[in-house]
């Protein structure tokens, strides 16, 4: 992918901020044009939502290309659903688990972000409903659509750290009711697109990071504040936010029957140790650490869709210089950490 960020070495703003993590490459301008109306994004109010949304009609705007695109969601940010409808974007408010998903719009380009992952330590049932029921429910509605589901690495076992991560044929064996929860959904999936010959590809995302969440933001805070950070889980793989919405959006080229799976990062492997020492020298701090790597960590390999759709452009010493400068001027945060540091798949 080429960058669309080159020019931009600080971001001051949320606004700045928001436009760009909404910037669409060439590469998706180019490819916006073959998703004809509507576009249905369900579990368009969460985190990642809201601004693949509007990276989606940015694009279409870009390439002159007349998109419809339909945001649905509880919307319990009713902020992020006033801006979706002032850029033009429809959005409708749907229960996904209880309402009648009939009254919902026909469409041939469905993306799925619907997924619950904390909380689970606390309420596992709540966690096995949202990742099994809503998938079947939503697989029958848009039995003849291509979905774009989005998956988790979670779904894979920690993995030896000396290899570059899990690839897709790997066993699903994963720690902790979270992580066999994102099981069940691919399987709920895969089992719809063999019956009902619907195309799907699963994108197994690992860490997205903007500047107001993400594990480099965690880390970075850490650091500022001079609190230690655990090194047992040593190693990590992640993605800026803007480039893993591209590749949702863009993956809709690479749904299959039956399901296809595709792991969703950037392709090395990162150190929590250099990563803060790094933002160490950005804070002027010494970091301070407890424990030692372990020799296995959560990591993917995403050679696999790279090979496709191309390298994310926003690499980690971006996003650090990114978030080191946000943190140092008190940039908003969302108080959503990633919790990192689990090891044993309880969240």
């Amino acid at each position: 992918m080429s960058d669309p960020n080159k020019q931009s070495s600080q971001i001051s703003s949320e606004d700045e901020l928001e436009e760009l993590l909404t910037r669409p490459s060439e590469a998706l301008i180019g490819f916006v044009t073959q998703i004809a109306s509507p576009l249905v994004i369900l579990g368009a109010g969460g985190k990642m939502g809201p601004t693949l949304a509007l990276l989606a009609k940015r694009a279409a705007e870009a390439a002159r290309h007349s998109l419809q695109i339909i945001a649905i969601s509880r919307f319990s940010d009713a902020t992020a659903r006033r801006s979706l409808e002032e850029a033009g974007i429809e959005t409708c408010d749907c229960d996904l688990l209880k309402d009648d998903l009939s009254a919902l719009p026909n469409t041939r380009n469905v993306i799925y972000l619907v997924g619950l992952k904390f909380g689970t330590l606390q309420n596992p049932s709540l966690t096995w409903v949202m990742n099994t029921l809503v998938p079947a429910r939503v697989a029958s509605r848009y039995w003849n659509s291509r979905i774009v589901a989005l998956s988790t690495a979670n779904a894979y076992p920690l993995s030896d750290v000396k290899r570059a991560g899990a690839v897709e044929t790997d066993p699903l064996t994963p720690l902790g009711e979270y992580g066999n929860a994102a099981v069940a959904r691919e399987r709920i999936f895969e089992y719809y697109s063999r019956e009902n010959k619907t195309e799907i590809a699963l994108l197994r995302l690992h860490y997205a990071v903007e500047l107001r969440y993400g594990i480099l933001v965690d880390i970075a805070r850490m650091v500022h504040a001079g609190k230690e950070i655990p090194l047992e889980n040593g190693y990590f793989s992640c993605i800026w936010q803007g480039d893993a919405n591209e590749t949702i959006l863009r993956s809709l080229a690479l749904t299959s029957i039956p399901a296809s799976a595709w792991n969703l990062c950037r392709p090395e492997v990162f150190s929590v140790r250099n990563v803060a020492l790094r933002f160490g020298e950005l804070f002027g701090k010494r970091p301070q650490f407890t424990g030692a790597p372990a020799g296995t960590a959560l990591l993917s390999n995403p050679t696999k869709l790279c090979s496709k759709l191309g390298t994310p452009s926003v690499t980690l010493d971006t996003m650090v210089e990114w978030i080191a400068a946000w943190v140092k001027q008190g940039g908003r945060n969302l108080e959503k950490p990633t919790h990192f540091e689990v090891r044993d798949g309880n969240y």
